[in-house]
């Protein structure tokens, strides 16, 4: 019995060629959990998808990843679908992929998810970047789509509230691939020719599909980079995109955004009529003061007569005068009396009192005064003065 020898390139490929006749592996579906996710230069993706017990090697090439619409992750739950196969080189099986979707969650959910994270980790979420929308708007851009009831819906409520308002309409496809682009490109042409004061941009509602151009990288980027303000009005009230995130103001729907834009002729009207009525009041109480204040005038003396004024500065000049006075006299009292307690003060402290009770004083021919015996010798003539008088004398003993 002849055997039949295998080189390793062919036993591979007869076992490429058999897996690839298979019906049943040349369309699977596999469930498990991302792992060694790679994405080459060259756009191809290179995986791996395990459980608890196993593990498959993946690879999706750039055409098929190009059609993602969300991130794939690490630890990632997953449903990837393609056909097994193997690589004769190395002689292993891998599952081709054509498609990922995540387990359980739709894939655009999960796309809006990591765009939210990304965006908002970037800081275009952040509060004190939104600008102010103008309170009194000449000139609003409409960036919609020019068939849609959300248009139509805008143009009537701006033209019953603020109908001086300038419109301008920017026609854009709002679903499908060509969307973002055309929107991205209505806001920056806004924005180059400075044709609004505001923008409006947004579409009824649909889907999260029908949506998702608002929900587009470029279009959240766009409105972020737009110098001008942009209102963001899309779908319902429980529909939220990236656009409603990244936009200066965020309006539940499309009419709703109009409401918002502009101030309500009604109110207006009567802001201006209640403001008419304060000012009138106001004007009114100001003249009535001033007529006050007229007749005040006119009662007074002095413009009856000037002599009136005179003759109170006299009386001023009067009682100032004798006011001086009182109080220079009272000065001058105060500084006698002090005088006359030093002069007693210093009358006690006179020598002349001392001699006036009996005693005298001695003193040299030169006035030196003699307080010892030891001070004089025998001869020396000396002065003894008096409480009356001075004696001259010569020392003997």
């Amino acid at each position: 019995m002849n055997k039949k020898i295998f080189s390793v390139a062919e036993l591979n490929g007869l076992i490429k060629k058999m897996m690839d006749s298979s019906p049943v592996l040349s369309r699977v579906y596999v469930r498990g959990e991302l792992s060694n996710y790679k994405i080459y230069p060259s756009g191809h993706h290179y995986f791996t998808i395990k459980d608890t017990e196993a593990a498959l090697r993946c690879v999706m090439f750039r055409r098929e990843a190009s059609t993602l619409r969300f991130r794939p992750e690490n630890g990632m739950k997953v449903i990837a679908s393609g056909r097994v196969s193997v690589y004769p080189r190395d002689g292993q099986y891998q599952l081709y992929c054509t498609g990922i979707t995540p387990d359980g969650i739709g894939d655009l959910h999960i796309a809006y998810e990591q765009l939210k994270k990304k965006l908002q980790e970037e800081g275009l979420f952040d509060r004190e970047k939104k600008k102010q929308i103008p309170r009194y708007p000449e000139r609003i851009a409409i960036i919609t789509s020019p068939v849609g009831a959300a248009v139509r819906d805008m143009i009537r409520v701006l033209g019953k509230r603020f109908p001086i308002a300038k419109l301008i309409i920017l026609p854009v496809r709002v679903q499908g691939a060509e969307a973002p682009p055309e929107i991205c490109g209505a806001i920056r042409y806004a924005n180059a020719h400075k044709i609004a004061d505001v923008i409006i941009t947004g579409r009824g509602g649909g889907s999260i599909e029908d949506l998702w151009a608002f929900n587009d990288e470029r279009v959240a980027r766009a409105i972020y980079e737009s110098e001008i303000p942009v209102i963001s009005a899309v779908g319902h009230e429980p529909d939220v995109t990236i656009s409603d995130f990244v936009a200066d103001l965020r309006a539940a729907t499309p009419s709703n955004a109009a409401e918002l834009a502009v101030p309500d002729r009604v109110e207006l009207a009567e802001m201006l009529r209640s403001t008419d009525i304060r000012l009138a009041k106001a004007l009114k109480r100001q003249l009535e003061a001033c007529r006050e204040r007229l007749n005040s005038l006119k009662e007074n003396r002095v413009l009856k007569s000037p002599l009136y004024y005179i003759q109170d500065r006299r009386m001023l000049v009067d009682f100032t005068q004798e006011k001086l006075i009182s109080l220079a006299s009272g000065l001058v009292h105060n500084k006698k009396a002090g005088f006359i307690r030093l002069t007693a003060a210093l009358d006690a402290m006179s020598p002349l009192k001392v001699l006036a009770r009996g005693y005298s004083i001695v003193q040299k021919e030169d006035g030196t005064l003699v307080k010892r015996a030891c001070d004089v010798e025998n001869g020396e003539r000396l002065k003894i003065k008096l409480s009356e008088g001075n004696i001259a004398c010569r020392v003997t003993e």
